[in-house]
């Protein structure tokens, strides 16, 4: 059963005669654990009709570049196949996702589609819903509590957030149950992409290419569940204590897979939450960075506009970064020196580098790198874009709601005023002092360099 409240009709047309259910498929691309696929499953099956799921490859979402694209193709290259065993067409056509959806609409009788929550996400869904012939109906899929259930606007901080989305979440963090397929959809005939060979759909993309895809980590639910599988068996029962320590290799990595809708939050949390023998610290601790964390993050660009931008803080950090921002600076680095890691602080620069040569950055060493960008800027708004810019394109997971918020949290989102000190007056301060004491950091620079390509000698 996909719970109501998941369930958005985006017009006001009815459902008609077709020749199947439409799945437009944008934000959830994974055929496990997928609200909106199971609904448009049931849809069809009471219908009599099969189902067929649609996805539009753009060249041109802001500020992806062949990293993000051959990532996601490796993943749709996994889902089709996946999609096929349950008797159902995956259609993948280079076009922006809203108008694949509306073509492929012209043929349905009706079009299920899951729910993105970044402005260019909720532009495509509001065109569809106005040009599509037919019924669209939005199934929230990528959250444990839907949004409008925790809360019905922007929550100051987590521990705002955190009460409303407890209260419901043991109506909604249940297993979900698969939908047989009653009539099968892989005898239609579709201009389709062929995405059997990731380098050869990356060659027909124009996309930025100046940066490269990484060996590390490789798109597609089988990865993610590998990784996840690992770091209950071997990670989580040290969450708790050692989680934040970037100079052990503790986080589950799944943010890339949850970025790109390849693995569902509900099934992550089901599975840390019924691990045996595991601390209940630690289940505790990663089920609030996966679950009311990055709720937070959904929440935060849903309900504010200015999620991207430097007006996005609170009203007391924009106050006390102005009032700061001419204070002196012992650093100042320019864009290009930042970007190629070439900093006095050899652990910025070992997580600058982790960044670009891994396509993903220690949780922890974020907050100090972003830190570190407000205080070597030259002003408070250019650290922002900078910060904003290197992470959006070198991260695997940036450009998502995680993303721009743990970049407004280094400038004081979500956070609470501190003690005034220069440059940063009221936001929180981290120094590399901190990283020695708390953590062996010495031994994370050794951990990066040991991730890093070997570059070729010059003869």
């Amino acid at each position: 059963m996909i719970q109501p409240e998941r369930i958005q009709p985006l017009n006001d047309r009815p459902v008609r005669q077709g020749k199947f259910v439409l799945y437009w498929m944008q934000a959830s691309q994974r055929a496990a654990y997928n609200h909106a696929l199971e609904y448009a499953i049931g849809q069809a099956n009471e219908q009599n009709l099969p189902v067929v799921v649609a996805f539009g490859i753009t060249d041109r979402f802001p500020e992806a570049n062949a990293r993000h694209y051959t990532f996601m193709i490796e993943g749709l290259r996994e889902l089709q196949l996946e999609l096929q065993q349950r008797g159902i067409q995956f259609v993948v056509q280079h076009q922006s996702p809203e108008l694949a959806a509306v073509r492929m609409a012209r043929k349905a009788s009706m079009v299920v589609t899951d729910r993105g929550y970044l402005r260019i996400q909720k532009s495509w869904r509001q065109k569809v819903s106005e040009k599509a012939p037919c019924r669209v109906v939005q199934v929230e899929s990528d959250v444990v509590v839907p949004m409008e259930v925790a809360s019905d606007k922007e929550a100051y901080a987590a521990s705002t957030l955190r009460p409303r989305i407890n209260a419901h979440l043991k109506r909604f963090l249940v297993p979900m149950r698969r939908t047989p397929v009653r009539r099968d959809s892989l005898s239609f005939r579709f201009d389709s992409l062929d995405i059997t060979r990731t380098d050869v759909v990356g060659s027909q993309l124009r996309v930025d290419r100046s940066v490269a895809p990484v060996e590390g980590f490789r798109g597609g639910a089988s990865h993610a569940t590998r990784l996840l599988n690992e770091f209950v068996a071997k990670k989580l029962k040290y969450y708790h204590d050692h989680r934040s320590d970037p100079s052990m290799d503790l986080g589950s990595h799944m943010s890339p897979y949850l970025h790109f809708g390849q693995v569902s939050p509900l099934h992550i949390a089901l599975k840390v939450r019924q691990a045996r023998g595991k601390p209940k610290a630690s289940k505790e601790a990663f089920l609030e960075e996966l679950i009311v964390r990055r709720e937070l993050s959904m929440n935060f660009v849903h309900f504010n506009p200015h999620y991207d931008s430097f007006e996005a803080l609170p009203d007391w950090a924009k106050k006390t970064l102005k009032a700061h921002g001419k204070d002196r600076r012992e650093y100042l680095y320019g864009l290009e020196e930042l970007e190629h890691g070439q900093t006095h602080d050899a652990y910025w620069n070992a997580a600058q580098k982790e960044m670009v040569g891994t396509g993903k950055m220690h949780n922890y060493m974020r907050m100090y790198w972003g830190k570190k960008i407000l205080e070597w800027s030259s002003t408070p708004e250019e650290a922002f874009r900078t910060a904003l810019y290197l992470n959006n394109k070198y991260e695997l997971d940036g450009r998502d709601p995680n993303a721009f918020t743990g970049v407004a949290w280094c400038f004081g989102k979500h956070d609470r005023a501190w003690p005034e000190r220069p440059i940063f007056g009221k936001v929180r301060y981290m120094n590399d002092a901190g990283l020695r004491r708390k953590f062996d950091i010495e031994g994370y620079v050794r951990r990066v360099e040991s991730l890093l390509p070997v570059s070729p000698s010059k003869p």
